[in-house]
């Protein structure tokens, strides 16, 4: 079991991610959660910056997905302005979302990453489908109840783990 939760990279923040990183691993396809990952979880739209960074994969050849356990309307309300295909209340770590993702960018999974702040969830899932992992520092703490449990039980996966600024 400890190898499903071991992610490929430990990454400091999602703009640590570069597409000449990506495509130095040989990643053409980028799947990123929402919540504290890309903002915390109380934020309900994309920022300037999550555009750009999206646009950014986009300029430079990597295809982009947006898979979240969230709901429908949180996450059609964070992607309204964004250009990414998105998956919600995909009941990760089952393969179902991640499976669709890669499926819709055209990719195989070996050929895409999951980006992402929960060992549980996004890294488990990532890696029972074949895809790189990258675990992703949350933002915020500020977390709902049943997060902050899971936190607590990964921490021993997490002792002692360096995170990248740079991928």
């Amino acid at each position: 079991m400890g190898r499903f939760l071991t992610p490929d990279a430990y990454i400091e923040s999602i703009y640590s991610i570069s597409p000449e990183g990506l495509k130095k691993h040989g990643i053409k396809g980028l799947i990123l959660d929402i919540d504290n990952t890309l903002v915390p979880t109380y934020t309900k739209d994309a920022d300037i910056k999550v555009k750009a960074f999206l646009d950014d994969m986009k300029k430079s050849g990597i295809k982009t997905a947006i898979v979240s356990n969230a709901r429908q309307d949180r996450v059609e309300q964070f992607c309204r302005h964004l250009d990414v295909e998105y998956f919600y209340k995909a009941l990760k770590p089952f393969k179902k979302g991640y499976l669709k993702a890669v499926e819709s960018m055209g990719l195989r999974p070996c050929e895409a990453a999951i980006a992402g702040d929960q060992l549980f969830t996004d890294i488990l899932g990532g890696n029972l489908v074949g895809m790189k992992t990258l675990l992703i520092k949350p933002i915020d703490f500020n977390e709902p109840f049943p997060v902050r449990i899971k936190r607590l039980l990964e921490k021993p996966f997490l002792r002692g783990k360096q995170y990248l600024d740079k991928f």
